[in-house]
C-alpha cells in the first residue's frame, strides 16, 4: 500500500466478541501481533502501535495507528469479552481485518455494527 492520499470515505466496524477464552485476551504482545496481521490482511499501512496490559491475567487496551485510520481493542478476560474498533478509508478492506481477529479469538458470539464514514449527506430540499 502506498502512502498517497486516501479518500475520506470509509467503513467503521464496531465489533463485540463474547465468549472468548480469557487466555487470548491478556497478552499485549500477542494482541498487537494479531491486530497487525489484521491490518496487513486489509491492505492497510501501519504507522505506530501502542498496547497496555493492566497486569497479569488482566485486560489489554491498544491501538494501531494506520495511514487509513486505526484499529483499537479493549479486552476484559474476566468476562471473556473484547471490543474492537476498525476504521479504514481508501482502498483498505476492514472486513478482512475483522475476519483475522475473529478467527483468532473464536468467540461464542459476536455483534458487529457497520458505519459508513465520510459520505456526504445531501440536505433535503
Amino acid at each position: 500500500m502506498s502512502m498517497g492520499a486516501h479518500r475520506p470515505a470509509g467503513i467503521h466496524l464496531l465489533a463485540d466478541f463474547h465468549g472468548v477464552d480469557a487466555a487470548l485476551l491478556t497478552a499485549g504482545a500477542e494482541i498487537d501481533a494479531l491486530l497487525r496481521a489484521g491490518a496487513e490482511a486489509a491492505g492497510a499501512c501501519i504507522l505506530h502501535s501502542h498496547f497496555h496490559s493492566f497486569g497479569e491475567a488482566m485486560g489489554v487496551t491498544g491501538v494501531l495507528l494506520l495511514a487509513e485510520s486505526h484499529i483499537s481493542i479493549h479486552t476484559w478476560p474476566e468476562y471473556g469479552f473484547a471490543a474492537a474498533d476498525i476504521f479504514m478509508c481508501g482502498d483498505a478492506q476492514p472486513q478482512l481485518a475483522l475476519q483475522v481477529i475473529e478467527l483468532a479469538f473464536k468467540p461464542v458470539s459476536r455483534v458487529v455494527q457497520t458505519i459508513e464514514r465520510g459520505v456526504a449527506q445531501v440536505p433535503a430540499a
